[in-house]
């Protein structure tokens, strides 16, 4: 089949930058002539079984990722293409795929991405009210399939009262080989946040319940690693009035650094408000590190599993987990981390999640059974 895949770009922080492209390799190596079409820059260099096309952005407005060449390369593609699939929400290239299949045998699909998390659709809400009705609201209602990568994000979708059927389909994951991995050399435990530093993450809310917990556990130290989103400085400010110690923030760290440095921890922590999935918590568990996870985020598995917790991101709800997980020995933890990487290995390759979106799309074109994975209440 012939599929396009669509995201305004790949070269800011987030989950979908991997996840897409991530995709759409997968897709490729099934035998489909994938396509992903991106603003610029597009950052190092992609495997042969997909190919990105870059379209210049118009010079006004750049915020919103205006782009008449991107526009008219949809527009032809839907012509001749069996799916355009387009990933996220609130910006042009996430708008244009609507308008391009009216009239053609295209089928859209569309990924919200988290966006429509009441939390994420509240933030910065009067910018995204002027879009959902230039066209997003639109989009959404007129798309073949959407797709969601949790239970939680269907019903989100739902209750924004979008009818369409709906295909739960998780992402994938990476599953690295484990050599041996050099010690610390400070003999210090540690406890890892590593994410984008963004308001919805609940740094500020790990800072507090660390602040309330740092006396008793001397061996352990905080690292917070992770681009800025604009929230850094206020963090480290937040951590230096409440009297923080051992705490580091680390700024992003380089991809051919990131398999040590999560290994090199013993717990990985993201009390987040709001996630569609959470690929640095897969990521985390994958290299055998068990992990803290708020609920706002859909990891409820963490606890049934036995490879982590699923807690209320709150202070007193961090603060308490915390009191539990950093008393524990480093055999148990190890222990729990490798129960996380076996589920991992097993439910969240991307050989999978690109059967899953095969199959998906074979529906949409040829018709026959609902694949089970797919919701039409």
């Amino acid at each position: 089949m012939k599929i396009h895949h669509v995201i305004s770009n790949i070269y800011e922080t987030g989950g979908p930058t991997y996840t897409v492209p991530a995709l759409c390799a997968a897709l490729g190596q099934l035998g489909h002539a994938v396509e992903l079409h991106v603003l610029p820059p597009v950052p190092g260099s992609y495997g042969p079984s997909f190919t990105i096309r870059q379209h210049r952005r118009s010079s006004f407005p750049r915020k919103l990722g205006f782009s008449n060449e991107m526009k008219s390369a949809l527009r032809e593609a839907a012509l001749t293409a069996h799916v355009i699939h387009s990933h996220s929400l609130w910006m042009m290239p996430n708008i244009y795929p609507a308008f391009c299949v009216r009239g053609t045998r295209c089928h859209l699909v569309v990924s919200p991405r988290g966006t429509l998390d009441p939390w994420a659709f509240s933030h910065h809400r009067w910018r995204k009210s002027v879009v959902w009705f230039l066209g997003q609201k639109a989009n959404l209602t007129s798309a073949s399939c959407l797709h969601a990568t949790a239970e939680q994000e269907y019903e989100f979708i739902r209750e924004r009262g979008f009818t369409a059927p709906v295909a739960i389909i998780p992402n994938g994951v990476d599953v690295p080989e484990l050599p041996p991995c050099p010690a610390r050399t400070n003999g210090m435990r540690r406890l890892l946040f590593m994410a984008r530093v963004h308001p919805k993450k609940g740094v500020d809310v790990l800072l507090e319940a660390w602040r309330n917990v740092q006396d008793r556990f001397r061996d352990w130290e905080l690292h917070i690693a992770g681009p800025d989103d604009g929230h850094l400085t206020t963090m480290i400010q937040l951590a230096s009035e409440l009297g923080t110690e051992r705490v580091s923030f680390k700024g992003r760290i380089p991809d051919d650094e990131k398999s040590l440095y999560l290994r090199q921890s013993d717990i990985y922590i993201l009390p987040t408000h709001n996630e569609n999935w959470g690929v640095s918590i897969a990521e985390a568990l994958a290299h055998g590190t068990p992990a803290i996870v708020g609920r706002g985020a859909p990891w409820s598995e963490l606890t049934t599993r036995d490879c982590g917790w699923w807690i209320d991101n709150t202070v007193d709800a961090v603060t308490a987990c915390l009191e539990q997980a950093l008393c524990l020995e480093p055999a148990e933890l190890e222990a729990r981390g490798a129960r996380g990487r076996a589920w991992m290995q097993e439910a969240f390759p991307w050989s999978k999640v690109g059967q899953m979106t095969d199959r998906l799309y074979r529906w949409l074109v040829e018709g026959g059974a609902v694949p089970d994975w797919v919701r039409t209440d």
